[in-house]
């Protein structure tokens, strides 16, 4: 694997600063060597460093370079496969479960205040509707907040004050979540990759793993250098490359993004002038925002496994039109692609390969927000506070060998049952 930059993104266009951080070198000492720098070894990394360890970062090309730095950006608490937690472990674990879904949230929000990341956050959210079983589910789930004393102003909107709020008759009603938000997820990475460095953490750049020799220290080798750790972290998710036994227990899956140039006032005023992050509730589900500097951010999956920014910009295009056919002059930008790890059943892999190397992926969707979480669940048990970390290691990934090679055909066939679960 060559190391590569970052690919040509709305994001990469508006970094507040590109990282340059050397090629790892010779060989290095830590108390914990992490791979992987996305959202997820970020994370770990910063909370491990505010505990006093020392923390070596290495990443194959720049730091938030696969789907932390390519996303829709938006904040959505809630993990997948919170259900099969509670299903597995009962109702006496149900408060532990609900703090978990919105504490990936608190951590943004602690982060970019404590260590003035700038990243265009907004808070603001809306869950829409398409069908009447969607309202229903939103009835139930507002119920359910309200239940758990919900901190943040929330509201389940008709289909009138849902027109009157993002500008388009598409959807029946929605549920307003102020606690979920949006923002530039490349400059929030990186951001927290400084907060790290200040911190005393070490990263590395272009510096691609080659293989891990598990022994009772283990060391991570790349071509020029290595890293002897008291305890490893592999957080590659979809990019992973040199475990095949993690490979099998994924299945990387392309999501696709464009950027409009930037918006009018006026237009503004109608789609969107609440400023607010909106997601339908579709397995093939689409979702769109208003970027920092108000163009209209689209994102949503389509069967197909290139990268030709102009393919995706002209399919993504037409899905735009069917919600908002008053933009039809409105140019596109940008149009990009990204992976996510999606696990079989759809619970978080947290866990472990040997007594001191663990791993941290397969989010389904949910990254921003679980990344968070889950990098500090990582940083809570090599500490060596097991219990968070336990919920999640006892449910065993599933496997199925070869996920990696037969990826496309995999990934038509689930698109194509999804679209179908869609249209019931």
């Amino acid at each position: 694997m060559r190391p590569s930059n970052h690919t040509g993104s709305y994001y990469a266009a508006s970094l507040n600063k590109e990282t340059n951080y050397p090629e790892l070198r010779g060989d290095h000492n830590a108390d914990v060597c992490i791979i992987g720098a996305g959202f997820s070894g970020v994370s770990a990394g910063l909370h491990l460093s505010e505990l006093g360890y020392k923390v070596i970062m290495i990443e194959a090309n720049k730091v938030g370079w696969g789907a932390s730095g390519r996303n829709g950006g938006e904040i959505i608490g809630g993990f997948s496969g919170d259900d099969a937690m509670l299903k597995k472990y009962g109702s006496d674990y149900d408060d532990l479960i609900w703090d978990m879904r919105w504490e990936g949230n608190e951590i943004i929000r602690k982060n970019v205040e404590k260590y003035s990341i700038s990243c265009d956050l907004k808070w603001g959210y809306l869950d829409v509707a398409i069908k009447k079983r969607h309202m229903r589910d939103i009835e139930n789930f507002y119920e359910a907040m309200l239940s758990h004393n919900y901190p943040h102003e929330i509201a389940v909107l008709s289909k009138q004050k849902t027109i009157e709020l993002i500008g388009t008759n598409e959807y029946i009603g929605g549920l307003l979540n102020m606690g979920n938000g949006h923002l530039h997820p490349l400059n929030l990475c990186i951001g927290e990759a400084m907060a790290a460095e200040t911190l005393g953490a070490k990263i590395f750049e272009s510096s691609p793993v080659i293989k891990i020799d598990k022994t009772r220290k283990p060391r991570v080798h790349t071509e020029k250098g290595s890293v002897s750790a008291d305890s490893i972290l592999l957080t590659g998710n979809a990019y992973h490359q040199f475990d095949k036994k993690m490979k099998n227990f994924i299945i990387p899956v392309n999501s696709f993004v464009i950027t409009t140039e930037p918006l009018s006032e006026e237009q503004i005023k109608i789609i969107n002038p609440e400023d607010i992050a909106v997601c339908d509730p579709n397995y093939i589900l689409e979702y769109f925002r208003l970027t920092g500097d108000k163009r209209l951010l689209f994102g949503t999956r389509i069967n197909y496994h290139g990268a030709n920014d102009e393919y995706i910009k002209r399919k993504l295009r037409k899905k735009v039109l069917r919600i908002y056919p008053n933009l039809s002059d409105v140019r596109i930008d940008y149009g990009w692609t990204g992976k996510i790890a999606v696990t079989i059943n759809h619970v978080p892999q947290l866990g472990r390969l040997d007594s001191n190397i663990y791993y941290s992926q397969g989010y389904s969707g949910h990254g921003v927000n679980t990344t968070h979480l889950a990098g500090k669940i990582m940083a809570e048990v090599i500490s060596g506070s097991m219990e968070r970390f336990d919920l999640f290691n006892k449910i065993k990934p599933i496997a199925i060998p070869g996920t990696h090679f037969f990826q496309k055909p995999i990934l038509a066939l689930g698109l194509m049952l999804y679209k179908i679960r869609d249209l019931l």
